[in-house]
C-alpha cells in the first residue's frame, strides 16, 4: 500500500515516514511535471531504505537474545 502512495503522492509517503522537510521538498519537486519522476524515485528509495532498516534492526535484536 505504501508503494501505491509513493507512486501517486511521493511527498505524502515521505511525510508518513516522519521525514517532514523531505516531504515538503518532494512536494515542491512534484509540482513540476519533470520533477515528478525524480520525486517518485526518491519516495521509492526512501521506502526501500526504511524496510531495510527494519529488517536490520530485527536481525540485531534476534542476535542479542
Amino acid at each position: 500500500m505504501r508503494y501505491v502512495i509513493a507512486f501517486f503522492f511521493p511527498w505524502l509517503s515521505l511525510l508518513l515516514q516522519g521525514k517532514i522537510l523531505s516531504g515538503i521538498l518532494c512536494l515542491l519537486l512534484q509540482i513540476t511535471i519533470i520533477g515528478w519522476v525524480p520525486a517518485c524515485i526518491w519516495a521509492f528509495t526512501s521506502l526501500n531504505r526504511m524496510y531495510a532498516d527494519r529488517r536490520t534492526n530485527k536481525i540485531i535484536k534476534a542476535m542479542r537474545k
